[in-house]
């Protein structure tokens, strides 16, 4: 993978040797001729000369620290797929797919030589994370030349798992040494490569069952393949997420999905493997109804941990955004980098922000941003409390605002002109799940004083005024116009609901010289 810049090192490097020696024998006058060697000393001298070589790239690397932010990917099928690692202080890390889309994906394979980026993949796609993550919540324009370039939390500030690691899918390009029988399609009986449906290759009387839970609710997922008792399969781990999951537990009449696991925890054998890539929208009845990758002789990326399992419950949370408040609330407002330094310091501005703080280091806090404010209410209209996936001792505290983060990303803000491009965006941490105001005699529960347990409970909501840091988008570099707007709650999907297709508020926005409206909102799937 890279070949090619470590063959422009190494000339380089030639390039230094060379001029040396030529300097050298400038100096030094020859005092006789020397007698031609036999072949066999010009083969050891050819020998010493590659190992001079392999030495001299490494010590080049190590004496200008080339190594230092350089990029991977492993655990791919093809060698242009796979989870995303970096180098940093000697060690090889992870990357969390927190924050995670296409600009950072372009990052990487434009550092890795290829032509393009085809997608970025979440929720360890190519298998869990081999190492500990070094990076989170990064934030790239996309044309940084490494991703050491673009914001993030911090070296190995993380509050991450396994299951979440980064990937790309990059497209071949000319420096890439993809041949054409690796990237063809495997048309055996045995295995597809193609997304196909399942019902398609097992048929649509299809049975799945959990095996090796505590409970009936939890185990590790069985598919039946063949017509013999014993003919079952599992399914691989790769990119298994709350979606499938769901199709799961509602297809055995166990509820909604709480967990989905890429684990050996509930047993399994590694060789019974039978299915991978498996892929749904959520809704369909049967797991048969979803696509897959491959199936037969499946090559499952990852260690041996990387198989499909489920807990299931019979009462869940579920999140649904308020599109009238939104409404009523949105207005501009414009304000000096001074008073937004904190909000800066959690990534909640836009990216020429950051370039002005960079461009002028004595006068950026003079410079005005337009925001676009907007109060956020948030209502639990589930059977069960909301709560942050992360446990209380793993929050991060952060100084400027003074409050614990219990969900580095509780909300994406994205403005989306008529072409369906993203020009402006912002985020929401949830500094403080609470109950606001609730209905049906319900008594507020979740207080985030004084460390308290954060959370929104049943008929309850959790707002987020417009006049606190964050809540709303920079919308500096953008022309008045007519746009899209969008509100997505939990954007990730990292916490469990009864279903994410009201997790969105989608409305259109006229923004003109002095004033800014939204209408036409409505709940949607994000």
């Amino acid at each position: 993978m890279y070949l090619s810049i470590l063959l422009a090192i190494l000339a380089e490097c030639e390039g230094q040797q060379q001029q040396e020696q030529l300097q050298r024998r400038q100096q030094r006058q020859p005092q006789q001729q020397q007698r031609q060697r036999p072949t066999r000393e010009g083969t050891r001298r050819q020998r010493r000369h590659r190992t001079d070589k392999a030495k001299l790239i490494q010590h080049y690397l190590k004496k200008n620290g080339r190594l230092e932010g350089m990029v991977r990917i492993v655990d791919g099928l093809r060698e242009n797929e796979g989870n995303v690692e970096i180098y940093h202080s000697g060690k090889w890390g992870s990357i969390c797919d927190d924050e995670w889309d296409i600009r950072e994906a372009t990052v990487v394979c434009r550092e890795l030589g290829y032509s393009d980026v085809v997608q970025e993949t979440h929720n360890s796609m190519y298998g869990p994370a081999r190492y500990p993550f070094w990076m989170d919540n990064l934030y790239c324009v996309g044309g940084e030349n490494n991703l050491t370039d673009c914001r993030f939390d911090g070296w190995g500030i993380s509050d991450c798992e396994e299951s979440e690691a980064a990937g790309v899918i990059c497209k071949p390009g000319p420096l890439s040494r993809l041949t054409a029988q690796q990237t063809s399609t495997t048309t055996s009986t045995t295995t597809t490569t193609a997304s196909t449906m399942m019902q398609d290759i097992i048929g649509s009387k299809g049975k799945i069952r959990l095996r090796g839970g505590r409970s009936k609710e939890e185990g590790r997922v069985e598919v039946k393949i063949g017509n013999n008792a014993n003919d079952w399969g599992l399914i691989c781990g790769d990119g298994w997420s709350l979606f499938e999951a769901g199709v799961v537990c509602r297809e055995l009449k166990l509820g909604y999905a709480q967990n989905a696991l890429q684990t050996d925890f509930f047993g399994g054998n590694r060789s019974s493997l039978a299915l991978s890539g498996v892929k749904c929208h959520g809704s369909e009845k049967s797991l048969m109804d979803c696509l897959h990758d491959r199936f037969g002789a499946v090559s499952c990326p990852g260690n041996a941990n990387n198989i499909a399992t489920v807990v299931c419950a019979s009462e869940m949370a579920d999140l649904v955004p308020d599109a009238q408040e939104m409404m009523r609330t949105a207005h501009l407002e414009d304000r000096q980098l001074f008073f937004l330094q904190c909000a800066m310091e959690e990534n909640c501005l836009a990216a020429s922000a950051y370039q002005v703080q960079k461009d002028d280091p004595y006068g950026w806090h003079l410079e005005t941003r337009r925001l676009l404010r907007f109060t956020a209410r948030i209502a639990n209209m589930g059977t069960a409390d909301f709560k942050p996936f992360i446990p209380k001792h793993m929050w991060e505290w952060h100084a400027c605002h003074m409050h614990y983060h219990s969900m580095e990303v509780f909300a994406h803000f994205d403005i989306i002109n008529s072409l369906g491009v993203k020009v402006a965006e912002g985020h929401k941490a949830s500094f403080c799940l609470e109950d606001n105001q609730c209905t049906h005699n319900t008594e507020p529960v979740y207080k985030c004083a004084n460390y308290g347990d954060q959370g929104i409970s049943v008929n309850c909501t959790d707002t987020y005024h417009h006049n606190i840091d964050c809540q709303w988008i920079d919308i500096t570099d953008i022309d008045p116009g007519i746009y899209t707007f969008k509100v997505v709650i939990n954007p990730e999907f990292k916490v469990a609901e009864m279903s994410f297709d009201n997790n969105a508020v989608v409305c259109t926005l006229y923004y003109g010289q002095q004033y800014a409206t939204l209408f036409n909102c409505s709940l949607q799937r994000p």
